[in-house]
């Protein structure tokens, strides 16, 4: 089992998408088997995140997908492996 970094790989996607890169927030949920990312970004930035019929929230998706099953290490050195890895763009 290889690591993953789901946080970053989105931050890092979400961030090179947006106009106001500084205001991509990602806050992480953490269940028995799931991990929920709670995406926040600048209004006029939502459009770019969600892509014209959803195609790039759907390929964001599709590439936490790919690494759900890997093995994540959090900062305070713990391992974690998650079996479904959600993103929630929320609308504020």
């Amino acid at each position: 089992m290889t690591t993953a970094d789901p946080i970053g790989l989105v931050e890092y996607i979400v961030r090179n998408l947006v106009r106001h890169p500084d205001e991509v927030k990602i806050t992480p949920v953490y269940l028995d088997t799931s991990l929920i990312l709670e995406l926040r970004v600048n209004p006029s930035d939502l459009g770019a995140v969600i892509g014209k019929n959803g195609r790039i929230a759907r390929a964001i998706r599709n590439a936490l997908a790919s690494i759900r099953d890997k093995k994540i290490i959090r900062d305070d050195g713990t391992e974690l492996s998650f079996h479904r890895i959600q993103l929630e763009i929320i609308d504020e």
